[in-house]
């Protein structure tokens, strides 16, 4: 008598979301069909807010409560905790909008987005891509540098360095930034500021999501015209706690 396979792992519906919630370890791990989670439920969001690909299929992102008095929070991507299911399935939609500028060259931000500008850049058909860093090797300069921080790491401020020997490969060529997220802006500003440095502008930058529209008044007073051409395979918006202790999108 023939024994039966395995059973395909459950993927809870919309309706069973809080009958079975899910783990910590297990966000950033499935690519789910489309319609598997409700993206404006009636009553909020609780743990989890579900972001869709292009294509309509969805990542559940664990909410995140920010700094503070509470009451804000963000859907959380951390891609080098994610499975490369999901990693391929954003570095597939994020090179589809990177096609449309026709890159020469891939610059990857550090360092969650080093992993996604490295599959961009193969999906381009690039033989390499340009790896911007935080941790200064004794021959870089001080000039081709610039201090950043994030909206998760508020408090643990950085320096971002362009290695001098990769300039052949980026001046006066089409430059594409690739980064994981990007939310208030800061981040994407001290790579901008980086590259200005260096006389390279960017043609487009792509992201595995984008987080709020904070980011777009701070790039748009460095740069309007880069806005319209700042993408991302996934969006997610800022949350605000409600009176019934769920979360809500915001407006700012």
């Amino acid at each position: 008598m023939r024994r039966p396979g395995p059973s395909a792992p459950h993927i809870p519906s919309a309706s069973e979301r809080s009958i079975v919630p899910l783990a910590p370890h297990q966000f950033w791990q499935t690519v789910y069909p489309e319609g598997t989670f409700e993206t404006q439920p009636a009553d909020g969001f609780s743990d989890l807010y579900p972001a869709s690909l292009p294509d309509g299929r969805q990542i559940a992102l664990p909410i995140r409560i920010l700094p503070g008095d509470g009451t804000s929070a963000v859907a959380s991507m951390i891609v080098n905790q994610a499975s490369f299911t999901v990693e391929d399935a954003l570095s597939d939609a994020m090179a589809v909008h990177a096609r449309a500028y026709d890159p020469e060259v891939v610059i990857g931000v550090p360092t969650l987005g080093l992993p996604l500008a490295n599959g961009v850049a193969r999906r381009l058909g690039h033989s390499r891509m340009v790896a911007l860093g935080t941790s200064r090797k004794f021959w870089y300069s001080e000039d081709l540098s610039e201090p950043m921080s994030s909206i998760t790491s508020p408090d643990h401020a950085k320096r971002l360095y362009l290695d001098p020997r990769m300039l052949p490969l980026l001046e006066g060529k089409r430059v594409l930034v690739v980064d994981d997220v990007i939310s208030s802006g800061t981040s994407m500003l001290a790579v901008l500021k980086l590259l200005e440095k260096a006389g390279i502008e960017p043609v487009a930058a792509v992201f595995a999501m984008l987080q709020g529209d904070n980011w777009r008044q701070a790039i748009g007073e460095h740069d309007a015209p880069l806005v319209s051409r700042i993408h991302g395979a996934i969006v997610s918006p800022r949350l605000r706690l409600g009176d019934d202790g769920d979360w809500w999108p915001s407006a700012s």
